[in-house]
């Protein structure tokens, strides 16, 4: 992204006049989504239930000229999820973020584990993009506005991996979920699509790279030669939203630096 004070004329921003709600936005690929589309141009929703964070994020935002508002809400409880997202002034914009991991055997994982990744990285990012739609159906010029949605997955959801049955349970149901929704949203003219990163450099992942053995594997595996950065993942989702890719919905951009090409 740029740095601040280079930040691009209002008039060349591409989500100018556009609203976007970020899930899971208070730190890691959420808040790096948010600052991005702000940057962009778009009014941005940043929601996660840690309001101290929220805080921060959007005081970040709004340093830099760009328009940021909080919204506090677990995306577990669904019902606090759809009066947030029914809540607000309009939509265009949804970044379906939020999400976790528990890597684990898996003849260890438990039902209670089982069960928190299956709430939140799907059942909750089903009823968040549901919200989400049913908010972008309200305006009247729909049909000529248009719509875009993106579902945060990973390289996890187009390959398995040891230690990570769950999550490659819960990405590869996102995927599906992708592909359906661009498939029936379509006549609404609203876009649907997924970006699936390779491992980031995020607060979520940062314990796992302490271990010299786990974090040699990853960078041996990755082409590149290194991890992503919060800001290649955000830079992918402006692109899918913005009207460059304008043809494009029901697929996955891959982040990955080359792992799934081998």
């Amino acid at each position: 992204m740029s740095a601040a004070g280079s930040r691009e004329p209002a008039s060349t921003r591409p989500l100018a006049g556009r609203t976007a709600l970020v899930t899971g936005a208070g730190r890691g690929l959420g808040r790096a989504a948010a600052e991005a589309l702000a940057e962009a141009g778009a009014e941005v929703w940043l929601l996660a239930r840690t309001e101290s964070d929220l805080e921060t994020a959007v005081k970040a935002i709004r340093e830099f000229g760009g328009r940021a508002n909080p919204l506090a809400c677990d995306v577990t409880d669904a019902g606090a999820l759809k009066r947030a997202i029914a809540g607000l002034p309009g939509l265009d914009i949804m970044v379906n973020n939020a999400g976790t991991n528990i890597p684990e055997p898996f003849i260890d994982v438990s039902e209670d584990h089982l069960d928190r990744l299956l709430g939140l990285n799907v059942r909750a990012a089903f009823l968040a993009a549901q919200a989400a739609v049913n908010k972008m159906l309200e305006a009247p010029d729909r049909s000529t506005r248009g719509g875009a949605i993106v579902n945060m997955s990973s390289q996890m959801g187009h390959i398995g991996a040891a230690g990570r049955t769950v999550y490659c349970l819960t990405k590869h149901a996102i995927e599906g979920l992708t592909k359906a929704l661009a498939v029936e949203l379509a006549p609404n003219r609203i876009r649907v699509n997924s970006v699936a990163p390779t491992f980031a450099e995020t607060p979520m992942t940062a314990p796992m790279f302490q271990r010299k053995e786990f974090s040699d594997w990853v960078h041996a595996r990755i082409p590149l030669g290194r991890l992503a950065q919060p800001e290649d993942v955000a830079a992918a989702i402006v692109f899918l939203v913005s009207p460059s890719a304008g043809m494009i919905t029901g697929t996955s951009l891959l982040v990955d630096g080359g792992w799934t090409a081998q």
